[in-house]
């Protein structure tokens, strides 16, 4: 390992889970700052398909937590987001973005109203470990004198996803096996207080787990225990949210990008969409009522071969019309698949594009989103 290698390797922070990620031989490697496991012994295409089969476990503690609390902390976030944070009932979540003043990404989050059903009188935040420093900086900075935001430093954040993730959580923990899809409540899971939430970022049904860091390596290996459970990587994290449509934030949403573009609209509520009051809500607004000049879509390549990240797309007679934002194999369709953007003319299912790969022009077409039917629980 040459010197600059070895800096680098130490320089990478730890989660609380690190030493079981060594001890299972998962192959590590940065991302977002912390030294994280890409993959296991099984691979990324077998933890793809496990998770779509059963349940994986994933260590997604570099992510940022935090506690926002204040007179009326939802009323203060609003200011910075376009989603309805007011509307929401105590133990209930949403999916929403910081914007810019055109309207752009800045960072997506998930925002829970506590209440009750977590112990705490405030909003719990989870946002990217890219971006965390930098939304945690703005939110302290744009909210100061409305509300405080507590960094949530103590504790470890797993996903357990799967099929049979409420079959397995439940036998640990109390009553969240009839969570709704995107609630939350603070619960005992093998004795340890935890907070947990319905949601994820695999398109199966699932939990988000947030543990005191004390606990976390032995409720890890509690869960890892159980029979259906396997250990899961990043690897497969990135290939099951390609095939559930999910975007990746600096890939398929960024600051040069509107939540209408993003087909993101679902995340706006009514009130907002009518009222405004967020960061570019002149031109969402805008774009709610006129359309936008380009759409996220899905792309299904012909043959084998993956259109990866800038891979650029071409009408059938070779105009230029987009790039591919996120791009690879889809061990659950059995073949490649990508997103990205197209001009809004080209954007509908089935029409038939090229994609220029390593110098030769490939057949493709657009496809609607998700490639795989996302499995959330309803109840």
């Amino acid at each position: 390992m040459s010197a600059d290698i070895e800096s680098e390797a130490t320089s990478l922070k730890k989660t609380p889970l690190h030493a079981l990620h060594q001890r299972l031989g998962a192959k590590m490697a940065g991302f977002a700052g912390y030294d994280m496991p890409i993959q296991y012994g099984l691979g990324i295409l077998k933890e793809h398909l496990h998770t779509r089969a059963a349940a994986g476990l994933f260590d997604v503690s570099h992510m940022g937590q935090a506690w926002l609390t204040g007179a009326d902390p939802a009323a203060a976030l609003e200011r910075m987001v376009p989603g309805d944070l007011q509307g929401l009932a105590p133990g209930r979540q949403r999916y929403t973005q910081f914007l810019n003043g055109k309207g752009g990404i800045l960072d997506d989050l998930m925002v829970t109203r506590a209440g009750e059903p977590l112990g705490h009188e405030g909003l719990f935040v989870v946002v990217n470990a890219a971006c965390k420093d930098a939304d945690f900086a703005r939110m302290e900075t744009t909210l100061a004198g409305e509300a405080a935001l507590e960094r949530i430093e103590d504790r470890a954040l797993v996903a357990l996803q799967g099929p049979l993730a409420a079959s397995v959580l439940s036998r640990f923990a109390d009553g969240v096996d009839t969570m709704p899809f995107m609630s939350a409540m603070r619960v005992s899971v093998a004795g340890v207080d935890c907070l947990v939430s319905r949601s994820g970022y695999s398109g199966e049904d699932g939990y988000e787990i947030s543990i005191p860091q004390n606990d976390a390596m032995g409720l890890s290996e509690t869960l890892l225990g159980c029979a259906e459970v396997e250990a899961i990587g990043l690897g497969a994290r990135d290939s099951l949210r390609l095939e559930a449509g999910l975007c990746l934030y600096g890939h398929d949403i960024d600051e040069g990008t509107t939540p209408l573009e993003a087909g993101l609209l679902w995340s706006i509520g009514k009130r907002r969409r009518e009222q405004g009051g967020f960061p570019g809500a002149e031109i969402v607004q805008a774009q709610i009522r006129d359309g936008v000049a380009r759409k996220r879509v899905g792309i299904l390549p012909d043959g084998r071969a993956p259109a990866r990240e800038g891979t650029e797309i071409l009408s059938a007679d070779g105009k230029p019309i987009g790039t591919v934002t996120s791009g690879g194999f889809g061990p659950s369709v059995g073949g490649p698949v990508a997103m990205g953007y197209v001009a809004a003319d080209f954007a509908a299912a089935g029409t038939p594009v090229q994609l220029s790969v390593r110098g030769k022009l490939l057949p493709a077409a657009v496809q609607k989103l998700p490639f795989v039917e996302q499995r959330y629980y309803r109840g």
